[in-house]
């Protein structure tokens, strides 16, 4: 007796290779398969890690965004470029001059800011003491991170030391000292929104100063409690 029309093609369906029966695992689909995890997995860690930054890269420019910060770093450090290079001492005294309602300006700011962090919750201030960025390392690794505010609060001291001039220090050495002051808060600033390793490059990649001189360059107070803080000088 004839089997009905269709009947084969229901038993490939059921038992065969098309649909039910599973295909052999070759090392070649083997291979595939680890390659779309890794793929997966790496997308996920991207995403996290890019929504993460960019939450905190929003949280600190709410609060610069209320100062000039960054517009009177770029004035300080220009002007100071600019008065040491003048040989001629009448000439660069009013560049001397007229700098000094910026740092007062600045000092003042950075002091506000450091006020305006005290209100936001610890947990969304932490970063990470990792060289590279990882999602939620600060929620699931707290003992490796250090408190934000704490170093902004560092840096509004060591700046407003670096230009009251504390040590009295040559007119050369207290704008290389406030440069270096400044340009510490930048990094960690970077650091906060990115990571470590990239705050450094960009500090090198824009100034042309390394990491290192940084902290060799700023006052030893400020390097010896930045070092307590963040747990490493170099």
């Amino acid at each position: 007796m004839n089997p009905p029309v269709g009947a084969g093609w229901a038993d490939v369906g059921t038992h065969g290779g098309l649909c039910g029966e599973k295909l052999p695992r070759t090392a070649d689909n083997t291979g595939m398969d680890a390659w779309l995890l890794w793929a997966l997995l790496f997308g996920g860690f991207w995403m996290f890690k890019r929504r993460d930054e960019q939450q905190r890269i929003e949280l600190l420019g709410g609060y610069l965004g209320k100062y000039r910060l960054e517009e009177r770093m770029a004035q300080l450090t220009d002007g100071y470029l600019r008065a040491l290079g003048e040989a001629d001492q009448d000439r660069s005294a009013p560049i001397w001059h007229n700098l000094v309602s910026t740092e007062e300006v600045l000092q003042t700011e950075l002091q506000a800011l450091s006020e305006d962090l005290k209100d936001v919750w610890g947990e969304r201030l932490r970063v990470s003491r990792w060289p590279v960025s990882v999602p939620l390392a600060t929620r699931l690794f707290p003992q490796h991170s250090f408190d934000f505010r704490a170093l902004v609060v560092l840096h509004a001291q060591g700046v407003a030391a670096a230009l009251r001039n504390d040590e009295r220090l040559s007119t050369r050495d207290r704008a290389f000292r406030a440069t270096a002051e400044l340009l510490l808060f930048q990094h960690s600033c970077h650091w906060f929104c990115r990571s470590k390793n990239l705050a450094s490059a960009r500090v090198l990649a824009h100034h042309r100063t390394a990491y290192g001189q940084l902290l060799a360059a700023v006052s030893p107070q400020t390097r010896r409690a930045y070092g307590a803080l963040v747990g490493h000088t170099a």
